[in-house]
C-alpha cells in the first residue's frame, strides 16, 4: 500500500517532470518513484565504494603493525 507525502519542488523542476509525465503518459509518482530507485542504485555504488576504500585503509594501516 501506498502512503502519501508532502514534498516541496522548486517550480522549474515541477514544471519539467510535468513535461515529462505527459510526454510518456505516467504520473508525477510513477516518475519520482522511479527517480528515487534509480538513485537508491547509485547510492548502493556510492557505499560500496566507500566500503572497498575503508577496507583498502585498513589493509594499509595493517601492514604497517606487521
Amino acid at each position: 500500500m501506498k502512503q502519501a507525502i508532502n514534498i516541496r519542488l522548486e517550480k522549474d523542476i515541477l514544471v519539467t517532470l510535468d513535461e515529462y509525465a505527459n510526454e510518456l503518459d505516467k504520473t508525477r509518482t510513477s516518475l519520482i518513484e522511479k527517480a528515487i530507485e534509480c538513485y537508491f542504485d547509485k547510492l548502493d555504488e556510492m557505499i560500496a565504494d566507500k566500503r572497498i576504500d575503508n577496507l583498502k585503509d585498513f589493509k594499509k594501516e595493517w601492514s604497517k603493525l606487521e
